[in-house]
């Protein structure tokens, strides 16, 4: 767990993805909409940096190739934070995230 003490929202998100199960994931990438507040994008984008239960990790992969637009560019930048770049040169090669995106480190 997080030693920061995080409330509302954001600490809602953070304990979802220090737990990573898969529904905690589907919980935080859900807040990844065409409406999401610039606050809320950099909430998701911290918390979704705390996934590291495996579950979790391959629901973002999930994502990664099945998710909207703003979900697939999230989860590029946390496979290029861990530096899993098979798999964002695998989405960049179906079309899936741009070359600026893909490329971001």
């Amino acid at each position: 767990m997080t030693k920061n003490k995080f409330s509302g929202k954001l600490g809602e998100l953070i304990e979802r993805a220090e737990r990573g199960n898969e529904e905690d994931v589907d919980y935080v990438i859900s807040h990844l909409t065409d409406d999401s507040t610039l606050a809320m994008t950099r909430y998701v984008d911290f918390a979704l940096s705390l996934v590291v239960n495996r579950k979790g990790i391959l629901r973002l992969e999930y994502y990664l190739f099945n998710g909207t637009l703003i979900q697939r560019n999230y989860c590029c930048l946390f496979f290029n934070r861990r530096l899993d770049y098979d798999l964002v040169d695998q989405a960049f090669r179906k079309g899936l995230i741009d070359e600026i995106q893909a490329f971001s480190r």
